[in-house]
């Protein structure tokens, strides 16, 4: 598509005098998508030393939210990737169509250098395995990486293995790749039935393969709420049927009275307690009194 039909197509949009970048009709600085959002969130960082650091991410991360929601999105992107005849971006600075100006020249290399044929027959019929295709199933389906392998049938790390896998399969880079374009990218494959509705990520993009420690998510997605996985307190009694190691005998009274004996209570070990907490690596604002939601978990 070239420049002028990609900027057309934008501007003539039924709902571009809608989006999120628009000047607010009530305050002309502020964005239409945010009264408290400036528009100059969307401009370019000079890189001068004038704006620092925390105030360039919070700009931009505040700006990029209006764009995930705003209803001309796609046009938005597809006119930012478009090229101008010497093969340059037509908008090569700011914020445009969801993405910041790094994010627009990494997918133009990332384009360049990928093979136009695409994966091979091989790797097709790799991805279409029945483990991989229920966690793309699942995937398209939640967000949450312990969701995901409970409705795949996996563990944790099994699910996230398949899902680096997949991946490398489609082409993608596992170090950069979100879990909108491995989904968009199975769809185009035939991996996802047809009609699959994939689940948006929300506020924040979601890795398509996290690391054990979120490192991934981090990096794709700064700031985007985390999980702590604490390990067994020797100190508490983490389950109610619990008493002191016992080998072997609370596995027969198990069998005797017709419960299954699984896990570490069955074997009269203590049961694992992990804790599953949510928080940003920036502050946030707390009602008083705090009410922190924490939910307690016990765990095999």
């Amino acid at each position: 598509m070239t420049t002028t039909t990609a900027h057309q197509d934008l501007t003539e949009h039924r709902h571009y005098a809608y989006r999120g970048c628009a000047p607010d009709p009530d305050t002309p600085t502020m964005a239409a998508g945010d009264p408290d959002v400036p528009l100059d969130a969307w401009l370019p960082y000079t890189g001068d030393g004038a704006e620092p650091q925390r105030a360039r991410l919070d700009r931009e991360q505040a700006a990029l939210a209006i764009c995930r929601r705003c209803p001309v999105l796609a046009q938005c992107a597809t006119y930012a990737m478009t090229l101008t005849p010497e093969g340059k971006l037509v908008e090569p600075e700011g914020i445009l169509g969801g993405m910041r100006a790094l994010d627009r020249h990494r997918a133009l290399i990332g384009a360049r250098t990928t093979s136009p044929a695409g994966p091979s027959q091989k790797a097709l019929a790799d991805a279409r395995t029945p483990q991989k295709r229920a966690v793309l199933a699942a995937l398209a389906r939640d967000t949450d990486e312990e969701l995901v392998a409970f409705r795949a049938g996996m563990d944790v790390r099994t699910a996230n293995w398949h899902r680096s896998a997949l991946c490398t399969l489609l082409g993608l880079d596992k170090e950069t790749a979100t879990r909108q374009q491995l989904l968009t990218l199975a769809a185009d494959h035939g991996l996802l039935p047809k009609g699959t509705r994939v689940v948006p990520d929300g506020r924040w993009p979601v890795a398509a393969a996290p690391t054990t420690d979120g490192a991934r998510q981090r990096r794709i997605a700064r700031g985007a709420p985390r999980q702590l996985l604490l390990p067994p307190f020797d100190t508490l009694p983490l389950t109610r049927t619990h008493r002191p190691p016992v080998p072997a005998a609370p596995r027969r009274r198990a069998a005797r009275t017709g419960r299954a004996g699984t896990g570490a209570a069955a074997r009269g070990g203590r049961a694992g307690l992990r804790l599953l907490t949510t928080y940003t690596a920036e502050p946030l604002p707390l009602p008083e009194p705090p009410h922190p939601t924490v939910l307690l978990e016990a765990a095999a």
